[in-house]
Order: structure tokens, then C-alpha cells, then sequence
């Protein structure tokens, strides 16, 4: 009787994982270097350039925490959804509407920084909120598929943003295309160009992994979302929590939009999101079985865009970079499913197994 060779764990170490991800980067690399030789690039050249533009100098670190920044919110936004079983695939939507609702706080109102900030704030997590509001009503009520209405609300956000920088809030000051005028206020600064929104949102992805392992709404959630019937069963309000969990993830969405206008940007501008929310889904595939992985993968992913814009540089265009970075995720993908797998018992004559 056939026997297969290799039997596939529901669950794998994460021991394992690490140790085939940092193989998967390492084939990664010796076939990116061999793809630049053969194309007349130096790999050591390019190597040498990169580690000294990002984490060999103190403006890479600071371009590093940077992307770091939106980054940790957006992959939270994905990865909260992710645990009761639901894809936050809007978190580029969301960015743009906290970006939107926080960019008409700040031109709208005329204070002290110490006021207008923290109103920038509410605004940028009631806009990721509210643009997240009908797919959560839809999924919670009619059970229609979250994955379709987040996505496709991301294109609405960005013709939105599109609209109100070329129209009516375009910058009539410097005439500048699909971009606000400069708002007035702006994050303090607190190593170089790296603002205190950097901290905050490590602070935030540290007390949400708390929450969700120590609390009874966080024990809820993983409950809801490995087994809803018994969830429900159970007595739980499962309706509820995926309201609030959708919910909490439109907000964090939106609170990246907020920071990046007020701490990088300092105006609504078309494009402004760089991909932040698409990528945010890659940091939560990444960040998988701990909300604390958000932290490194957003890192690796902040690194993966920094190199990119140092390639550009070498006269690789934007296209092979995006490449670059695709293989590099692509094998990290291999890796996480070979974790899964070990060699079975094979069964000998007489019915026993070796």
C-alpha cells in the first residue's frame, strides 16, 4: 500500500518557520545576485551600497523608522482582523480616509498645536472608521464578503484624495499639483526627522498584543475566530466582536494616514499612502502567531522598501525592484508552507511503522 513520504501539521514550530525563512532570504539573495551579474550589475557594489544607506548610516535608520511607522499600523489593522478570521484588504482606503478626515482638521481649524493635534487624531481614526463602517455592517449583518468591499473602497479613497487636492483643497499658495498647502502643524520631531508617532505606534502594537492575549475580549476574538458555532454556542456575542474588531482595524488604518500627514508628509497628496495598506497585509502574513511579530516584520518590510529607493539609484528601474521584492516574499512563502511538513512513518511488512 502507498504510504506518503510527508505528512502536513496543522501547525508548524516557529522555530521551524524562522529557520526556513532566513534560508528562503538567503536563496533569495543568491539568485538576485546572480540575475544583477548576469545583467552587468556588481552584487558586492550594490550590497556594500545598500547595508551603508540603511542601516549603516544615521539617514537610513531615520528613512527606516520612517516606513517603520505606518507600516506597524497598518500590518496591526490586517493582523487584528486576521484573528477572528476576517481580511482587512481596505487598509489602503482607510490610510487615505484618516489622511482625508485629519488634512480638514488641520486646514480647518486655527489653534495651538496642542489642540488642533490631538482633534487631527480623532479625526484620522473616526476617517479609517468610517470608511471601514459599511463592509463591517455588511459582513456582521449579511455575511458579504469583507475581502470585495475593503478592496474595493481603496480605489474610491484615492480618486477621493485625488479630487479634493486638484479641486478644492489644492494648494493655491505654490501650485502645486494634487497636493494640499503645507498644514500648519506638525508631529515634534524626536531623532533627526523621525517623529514621536515612531514610538507611538510600537507602543500601540505592544499594548494590542496585550490585550488580545490578556483580556477576555482579546480570548473572545480568538475564540470567534477559530470556531464561530462555538463561539456563539458558547454565549458569546460574535456579531459584536466582529463589529468592534473591524472597526478597531478602520481606526489603526486611519491613524496611519493621520501620522504620515502630520509627522511625514505635512499635506494631503495623491499617492501619499506609497502602498502602506497593501503592504500592511504582507507584515501580518509575516507577523503570523504573535501581534509582537508585526514589529519585525514591519522592519524587514520597512528595509525591503529602503533598499528599494537605493537600487533605483543604480539605475534599476522601479519595476525590477518590485520584482526583487516579490521573489524575496514569494520564497518566504515556500519557507512558512514547507514548515508545515515532516517526514511520515513509513509502513514496513508486518504492521509496523519506522
Amino acid at each position: 500500500m502507498a504510504t506518503r513520504a510527508f505528512q502536513r501539521l496543522p501547525t508548524a514550530p516557529a522555530g521551524r518557520i524562522l529557520a526556513l525563512r532566513l534560508v528562503a532570504i538567503v536563496l533569495s539573495l543568491f539568485i538576485i545576485a546572480g540575475v544583477l551579474a548576469l545583467s552587468g550589475h556588481s552584487p558586492l557594489m550594490l550590497s556594500e551600497l545598500i547595508l551603508r544607506s540603511t542601516i549603516g548610516s544615521r539617514f537610513g535608520l531615520e528613512d527606516l523608522a520612517l516606513f517603520m511607522c505606518p507600516l506597524l499600523l497598518t500590518g496591526a489593522a490586517v493582523y487584528v482582523c486576521g484573528m477572528i478570521g476576517l481580511w482587512n484588504i481596505g487598509a489602503e482606503g482607510q490610510f487615505y480616509a484618516g489622511a482625508i478626515a485629519a488634512t480638514g482638521v488641520a486646514l480647518g481649524l486655527h489653534g495651538p498645536a496642542a489642540v488642533v493635534l490631538p482633534l487631527m487624531t480623532v479625526g484620522g481614526i473616526l476617517g479609517g472608521m468610517a470608511w471601514i463602517a459599511v463592509p463591517t455592517l455588511a459582513r456582521a449583518h449579511a455575511g458579504v464578503n469583507e475581502i470585495i468591499t475593503t478592496l474595493l473602497l481603496n480605489f474610491i479613497a484615492a480618486l477621493l484624495t485625488y479630487y479634493l487636492t486638484t479641486g478644492p483643497w489644492r494648494d493655491r499658495i505654490s501650485g502645486a499639483q494634487v497636493s494640499t498647502q503645507r498644514i500648519p502643524v506638525s508631529i515634534p520631531e524626536m531623532w533627526g526627522i523621525v517623529h514621536w508617532g515612531f514610538p507611538v505606534a510600537i507602543l500601540m502594537v505592544i499594548g494590542l498584543a496585550l490585550v488580545l492575549s490578556r483580556t477576555r475580549w482579546g480570548y473572545e476574538i480568538r475564540m470567534s475566530g477559530a470556531n464561530p458555532e462555538a463561539a456563539h454556542y458558547a454565549g458569546m456575542p460574535v456579531r459584536l466582536r466582529i463589529i468592534s474588531v473591524m472597526l478597531l482595524s478602520g481606526g489603526l488604518a486611519g491613524l496611519a494616514g493621520m501620522f504620515e500627514v502630520a509627522g511625514t508628509v505635512h499635506r494631503l497628496q495623491g499617492g501619499m499612502a506609497n502602498n502602506f495598506g497593501y503592504l500592511g497585509i504582507v507584515v501580518a502574513v509575516l507577523a503570523r502567531g504573535s501581534c509582537l511579530n508585526v514589529i519585525p516584520a514591519a522592519l524587514f518590510m520597512a528595509l525591503i522598501l529602503d533598499s528599494g529607493i537605493v537600487m533605483q539609484t543604480q539605475q534599476l528601474s522601479a519595476s525590477v525592484v518590485l520584482a526583487i521584492t516579490g521573489l524575496i516574499l514569494f520564497m518566504i512563502a515556500i519557507g512558512d508552507e514547507l514548515a508545515h511538513y515532516r517526514p511520515a512513518a513509513r509502513s514496513v511488512p508486518g504492521g509496523k511503522a519506522s
